[in-house]
Parts: structure tokens; C-alpha cells; sequence
């Protein structure tokens, strides 16, 4: 992890932070200011479908708020991805679950070479936060993926990761349904992209339970998984 020494010393402007909010105003201010605090200079940006206080408070907190697309979560966190021209954009949920004080190591993992520097929520054991069926789920689905690819991917739901900005733009995403973040690590590992994973925590929801869609439909994750190999292949350069 970065030290708070490195981070004070570092400059993020070639980072975009994407989130996709659905009345998050509990937690969308703390998470803004815990954002701009560990990653100066950093753009934020949020794609919002709310009807509360949610786009308002983000954008006094200083994030550029775009408003949702039409079609649900998926075409949101894609339309989050493209916003900015950064070289590098994370994604990191609203609902304060995922540490931000990762994503510094996921910036300079990414600076260094890797295309997808992700975050694995799982662990040996049932995690604070998360079910017993939700984890065993997410541990099954990571094995699949892994044997298809034929590289250990762990946490394949996991909504915090940071990206080379360009590689969003060379695959033709498929938004339909629930469960895209799951093609967001697996079609990179399929087509040979550098990727990494780091531990993480996850924490209690701000706001009670989760508004947004679960991605985490397991036939929709089986049918990401076992598509064909040849509709997960880069677009022709």
C-alpha cells in the first residue's frame, strides 16, 4: 500500500475516479472528500440516476456529475469509464464498502505496466459485509473464470479497480443485463492483458442495503463466464 508520505508527495492528475450513484446522499460527500484526499489532483467523476440530494451534494464536493443514460447500470458504469481522456480511470462503489486508501496502489500498479489492477473482497474465509451464499458465490465464479482463462482471477465482482483508460476502448462491451463488471476483468484476462489483484477489507454499507442492482445474478455471471472466447476478443487494429 502507499504510504501517506508518498501520497502527500504525489500528484493524480492523470487519474479519473468513475462512480455510478442511486440516491447515495449518506455517503456521497465522505466518500468525494476520502477521494481528493488520497488522490490530489485526481478528477471524479459520477454518472447519477438519483432522485434525492446525491447529484447536488457530489457536485458541491467538486466531482463532475453527469446524468444516468438510459438502460440501467451497466451503459451507467460504461458511460463512467469513457467520461474523462485521463490515461487512467478507477472505479471505486459510493456506498463506502470498498477502502479508499487503496487506490493509490491501484494507480501505480497500472502506472507500472498493469492494464487492470483489481481488488479481491474474498479472502480463505466469509468476509464482514458480505453473505455466506454471496461469498461462496463470488468464490466459485472466481475459479470458473480462472480455469477459462488459465490464470488465478479471485474476485471477479469486485467494483474497485483501476484500468489503462485506452482499454476501455478497444473492446466492444456488452451492457445488456446485470453482472458487466464481471467482462470488465475477465475479457482482458482472456484476450492476455496484464492484471493484478489486491486484498482488501469490505465494509458495512453506508445507507442501509444496497439500491442498486445486485450484480451478482448467477445466471447472468455463468453466461459472462462461459460465453465463446471469440466474442471476448479486442477490436481489429
Amino acid at each position: 500500500m502507499a504510504t501517506t508520505e508518498a501520497i502527500a508527495n504525489a500528484i493524480f492528475s492523470d487519474v479519473c475516479v468513475a462512480m455510478i450513484t442511486l440516491n447515495e446522499e449518506e455517503s456521497i460527500a465522505l466518500i468525494v472528500k476520502e477521494i481528493f484526499a488520497v488522490l490530489p489532483g485526481v478528477e471524479i467523476v459520477v454518472v447519477d440516476g438519483s432522485s434525492d440530494a446525491t447529484p447536488r451534494i457530489a457536485a458541491e464536493m467538486g466531482a463532475r456529475v453527469m446524468r444516468e443514460p438510459a438502460g440501467g447500470a451497466a451503459p451507467a458504469l460504461l458511460a463512467s469509464l469513457k467520461a474523462s481522456n485521463r490515461p487512467i480511470v478507477a472505479t471505486i462503489d459510493a456506498d463506502h464498502t470498498y477502502p479508499v486508501d487503496v487506490l493509490p496502489e491501484l494507480v501505480r500498479r497500472v502506472r507500472e505496466g498493469d492494464d487492470v489492477a483489481g481488488t479481491d473482497r474474498l479472502g480463505k474465509w466469509q468476509r464482514q459485509g458480505m453473505s455466506f451464499s454471496n461469498w461462496l458465490a463470488s468464490v466459485i465464479f472466481g475459479l470458473i473464470a480462472s480455469v477459462r482463462a488459465r490464470r488465478r482471477l479471485r474476485d471477479v465482482h469486485s467494483a474497485e479497480r483501476a484500468y489503462r483508460r485506452s482499454l476501455i476502448d478497444e473492446f466492444d462491451w456488452d451492457t445488456h443485463g446485470s453482472a458487466f463488471p464481471v467482462d470488465l476483468l475477465f475479457w482482458p484476462a482472456m484476450a492476455g492483458c496484464r492484471i493484478s489483484e489486491v486484498p482488501i477489507p469490505y465494509l458495512p454499507r453506508i445507507g442501509g442495503a444496497s439500491k442498486l442492482p445486485r450484480w451478482t445474478g448467477g445466471t447472468k455471471t455463468l453466461h459472462r463466464l462461459l460465453r465463446p472466447s471469440a466474442q471476448m476478443q479486442r477490436r481489429p487494429t
